[in-house]
C-alpha cells in the first residue's frame, strides 16, 4: 500500500466524494421483473425507488401501472417488445406504429422511457426465423419512433446473453460466434448507426457454477485474488466481471463497432439455492452486488474501458416467486416485498452517506455529516487496523461492508494506487481506515464489530 496523506488536499478529496453520495448514479438500473403474485403495489415501488440511488428500471415487457407510478420521478425506463411481437413488428410497420402509440405516445416525456429492447437473448434462441426478423423488426420500431418525432430521444435495442461469444477467454481474444456473424453486423450496423447500446448479460455467479474452486470465487466476487492474466494483452484481470465486459468489447472491436457502447442489461448473483447449486448464499449475494456497485462507483471502468462506468442494471428488484427452475431462479431479490432490504449493498441514498449502527461488522454510534479536518501531523492513534488474529471471514466481511456502502474503495482496485499488495488484510485494512478517516476519526469509528484498533503506526509503512 501505498503512504496514506493526511493532508488538506486529501480530505478535499474526501469531501467531494461525500457531496456525491446522496447523489443518485446514473450508471445503476435495476431489473423490474414480474413473474410473482405478491408483488407490491407500482406506486410502493416507485417510492422506494426514489429513496436509493438507482436511476433506471429496466421492465421485460411493457406495464402501463409501472410506468405511470414512474411519472415525474426522473428515473429511466427500459420497456420491452415480447419475442413472440417480433414477427408482426418485422413484417407489417403499421403493428410497430401501433405499438408505439399504445405503449410509448400515453406516457412519455411524464415517464422517461429511455430505451425500448425488441426482444430478449432472441440470438441463441436457436429460432433462425425469429432471428432473421430481428433487425426488420427493430427497424420499424424506429421508424416508428422518428414518425412520432421520438427519434434519438429513445433508443432501441435488443438484448443478448453472453451466448453470443464464441471465446471469452482471454478477455483479448474475445469474439462473436460465427454462425451468427451476419446477423450480428446487421444488428451492430443498426447500433452503431442510431446511437444506441449493445445490451448484454454477463453473470459471473454462472461462470463460478461451471468452475467452482475457490480462488474462481475470489475472482467473481472481486475479492483479493492473484488474478489472471491476459495473454494477449499481458493485463491482469482481478475480477470476472470486467474480464467478461471487456471480452464483449473485444469482440465488437474484433467487428469493427468500436463506436458501440456496452450497457448490461442484467447481473447479479442470488443469495439461496439449492443443495446443488453451489455458491447462493447471502454473504456470497451481498459480497457480488456490494462491490460491484462500489467497482461501479469508483469510475476505474474496466482495463479496456478506463475511467467510467457502463451502465449496469442489476438482477433484480425482487424475488419473482412464480418463476420456473431451480431455487436460484427466485432469490435474486435485492429488497423484500415490503420495501426492507434483503441484505444492504449501499443502494439506499441514506445508506452511501454514512454506515448508521449496522450489526455488523461496523458499529459506529453516530452518523456524520462531514468529515473532520484534522491537522497535517497523524497524532496518536492515527490509524484505524485490525486487530492481531481477526480471521479472513471478518476482515473480508470488514472490506465487503465498507466498499458496498459508497466509501472510496477505487485505490484498492485493479490500476489502483494501493492495489498492491493483493492480500486480503491489506485491502481491508485500506478499508477500515479510510471509514475511520472519513467519519471524523472518533474511536468509536473504529470498532467493526471489536475487531479493530488504533495504532500510532502507519499501516502503508508496514505492508
Amino acid at each position: 500500500m501505498v503512504n496514506l496523506p493526511y493532508t488538506s488536499a486529501f480530505f478535499l478529496l474526501f469531501l467531494l466524494q461525500f457531496s456525491d453520495f446522496a447523489k443518485s448514479q446514473s450508471f445503476i438500473g435495476v431489473n423490474y421483473g414480474q413473474v410473482a403474485n405478491n408483488l407490491p403495489p407500482a406506486s410502493e415501488t416507485a417510492k422506494l425507488l426514489q429513496s436509493t440511488s438507482i436511476q433506471k428500471v429496466r421492465l421485460f415487457g411493457v406495464d402501463p401501472v409501472i410506468i405511470k407510478a414512474l411519472a415525474n420521478t426522473g428515473i429511466g425506463i427500459v420497456i420491452a417488445a415480447a419475442n413472440g411481437d417480433i414477427p408482426a413488428m418485422a413484417s407489417d410497420p403499421n403493428f410497430a406504429g401501433n405499438w408505439i402509440q399504445s405503449n410509448v405516445i400515453p406516457f412519455y416525456p411524464s415517464s422517461k422511457i429511455i430505451l425500448i429492447n425488441v426482444g430478449n437473448e432472441v440470438m441463441s434462441s436457436g429460432d433462425p426465423n425469429l432471428m432473421t426478423q430481428l433487425l426488420p423488426a427493430m427497424q420499424n420500431i424506429q421508424n416508428a419512433l422518428n414518425s412520432a418525432s421520438l427519434g434519438g430521444k429513445i433508443k432501441v435495442s435488443t438484448v443478448h446473453s453472453m451466448a453470443v461469444l464464441k471465446q471469452s477467454d482471454p478477455p483479448s481474444s474475445g469474439s462473436f460466434d460465427p454462425s451468427i456473424g451476419d446477423l450480428l453486423k446487421g444488428l451492430l450496423g443498426f447500433n452503431s448507426a442510431t446511437g444506441s447500446p449493445f445490451t448484454i448479460n454477463p453473470y459471473p455467479f454462472f461462470a463460478y457454477q461451471s468452475d467452482p474452486r475457490p480462488e474462481t470465487l475470489a475472482f467473481c466476487l472481486f475479492q483479493p485474488n492473484a488474478g489472471r492474466v491476459d495473454s494477449g494483452t499481458n493485463i491482469k484481470y482481478t475480477n470476472m466481471f470486467d474480464a467478461q465486459v471487456d471480452a464483449v468489447r473485444s469482440a465488437l472491436n474484433a467487428m469493427g463497432f468500436k463506436d458501440v457502447e456496452i450497457v448490461i442489461a442484467e447481473t447479479g448473483w442470488p443469495y439461496k439455492g439449492d443443495s446443488n447449486e453451489v455458491g447462493t448464499s447471502v454473504e456470497n449475494a451481498k459480497a457480488y452486488n456490494g462491490n460491484l456497485i462500489a467497482h461501479l462507483r469508483s469510475m476505474v471502468g474496466t482495463p479496456l474501458m478506463p475511467g467510467k462506468s457502463v451502465d449496469t442494471y442489476l438482477f433484480a428488484l425482487y424475488d419473482e416467486d412464480l418463476k420456473p427452475g431451480p431455487t436460484s431462479e427466485r432469490s435474486f431479490g435485492l429488497f423484500k416485498l415490503d420495501s426492507t432490504m434483503a441484505y444492504d449493498v449501499g443502494l439506499s441514498k441514506t445508506s452511501q452517506q454514512a454506515p448508521s449502527t449496522p450489526n455488523s461488522p461496523v458499529t459506529p454510534s453516530t452518523t456524520p455529516n462531514s468529515p473532520a479536518t484534522p491537522s497535517t501531523t497523524p497524532k496518536k492513534g492515527a490509524w484505524c487496523v485490525p486487530k492481531a488474529g481477526v480471521s479472513n471471514a471478518q476482515l473480508q466481511e470488514n472490506l465487503d461492508y465498507v466498499c458496498g456502502h459508497g466509501f472510496d474503495c477505487s485505490p484498492i482496485q485493479p490500476g489502483g494506487a494501493c492495489f498492491e499488495p493483493t492480500t486480503l488484510l491489506a485491502h481491508a485494512t485500506y478499508a477500515m481506515n479510510i471509514l475511520y478517516q472519513t467519519a471524523g476519526r472518533n474511536p468509536w469509528d473504529c470498532d467493526f464489530s471489536q475487531t479493530a484498533t488504533l495504532s500510532s503506526t502507519n499501516p502503508s509503512k508496514s505492508s
